[in-house]
C-alpha cells in the first residue's frame, strides 16, 4: 500500500470521550450541551486506489470499483431517479455481491452547499466531511423491521447486508473526493456511536474516533461511468468486513478553478 502514491489530507474524526456523540437537524427548542462529531481532525495519507481496484473485495476492504452505465442524466427528477436509476442500482448490486434481493429504499444527492440546515432537503445536502459509517448493529436491523416489518423476522433470521452506491452524476470528480478506509485496518472499538436528532425521531451511525493504523484510499477523477461499491452494514460476524468508513476531503491537488462535486449515493439493503 505504501508504494501507492498519496495526497496527505485532513479528515475529521470524533473523540471518543464515552458519552454518545450527537448532531442535530433542527435546532432543540430546549438548552442542550452537544457533544458533536467531526472535532479531532488529523492529517493522513489518502492513496490513489486507481492501482489495486482490481483487487478490492467488499468483503474483505469493505468497498469496490466497478464500471457503470453512465447514460442516465435526469438526476434533477426523483421520479426518474426511482424509475430508471434505482433498478440499475439494484442489478449493479446483485452483480457483485450475489445477493438474492434488493431493496434500495432511499438516496441523497451531494454538492458543496452551505451548512446552514435551511438550505438543505431530504434528498440534497453537503458532502460529509466526517469520518462514519452509515448503520450500527443496531440500527441496521431496525432498518429492515421499519421497511419491511411483515418480514423482518424471517429476513434476518439469514444475512443482511446494506450497501452505498456512489457514484459522480456528469463529469469527473475534481474536488472533494470520497475518501474510504481499509475494513481490515478498523478496530472494533474504533466505531463511536453517533445519535442523529431529528425533531420527530433519532438515527444512529457510527463516527470514527483517530487510528494511526487506518488505510485510506480514493479514485482520483471518478467518472460518471464509475461506482463505488461501500459496505455499510453486515449482519454475518464470521470476520468479513461489516462497517465501512469514509468521508469527503479537500483533494489539496484539486485545481483552482475545479467545478463542484456533484454526486448520488443510493442505500440499498440485500437478502442472502
Amino acid at each position: 500500500m505504501n508504494e501507492l502514491q498519496s495526497v496527505r489530507a485532513i479528515l475529521n474524526y470524533s473523540v471518543d470521550n464515552g458519552r454518545p456523540i450527537d448532531y442535530y437537524f433542527y435546532e432543540p427548542e430546549t438548552a442542550v450541551v452537544p457533544n458533536p462529531p467531526g472535532t479531532d481532525s488529523h492529517e493522513m495519507p489518502i492513496y490513489n486506489g486507481w492501482p489495486v481496484a482490481a483487487q478490492l473485495s467488499v468483503d474483505r476492504e469493505g468497498f469496490e470499483i466497478h464500471g457503470f452505465d453512465g447514460d442516465f442524466r435526469d438526476f434533477n427528477h426523483d421520479n426518474a431517479i426511482k424509475a430508471v436509476f434505482y433498478p440499475q442500482v439494484t442489478h449493479f448490486v446483485i452483480a457483485h455481491t450475489g445477493a438474492k434481493r434488493v431493496l434500495v429504499f432511499d438516496h441523497t444527492l451531494r454538492k458543496r452547499m452551505p451548512a446552514d440546515l435551511s438550505a438543505q432537503t431530504t434528498v440534497q445536502r453537503p458532502a460529509v466531511m466526517l469520518v462514519h459509517s452509515d448503520y450500527t448493529t443496531t440500527s441496521g436491523p431496525q432498518r429492515v423491521r421499519d421497511l419491511l416489518p411483515d418480514e423482518a423476522d424471517d429476513l434476518l433470521s439469514r444475512r443482511v447486508a446494506f450497501y452505498n452506491v456512489w457514484k459522480p452524476l456528469y463529469a469527473p470528480v475534481e474536488e472533494l473526493p470520497l475518501a474510504v478506509c481499509d475494513a481490515q485496518t478498523n478496530d472494533v472499538g474504533d466505531m463511536l456511536r453517533m445519535d442523529l436528532k431529528y425533531a420527530d425521531r433519532t438515527g444512529e451511525i457510527y463516527a470514527m474516533r483517530y487510528s494511526p493504523k487506518h488505510r485510506w484510499l480514493y479514485f482520483p477523477r471518478m467518472a460518471p461511468d464509475q461506482a463505488l461499491l461501500l459496505k455499510t452494514y453486515d449482519s454475518e460476524t464470521d470476520g468479513r468486513a461489516r462497517f465501512m468508513g469514509h468521508s469527503a476531503f479537500e483533494d489539496p491537488t484539486s485545481p483552482q478553478d475545479a467545478p463542484p462535486r456533484e454526486s448520488i449515493e443510493v442505500r440499498v439493503m440485500a437478502f442472502f
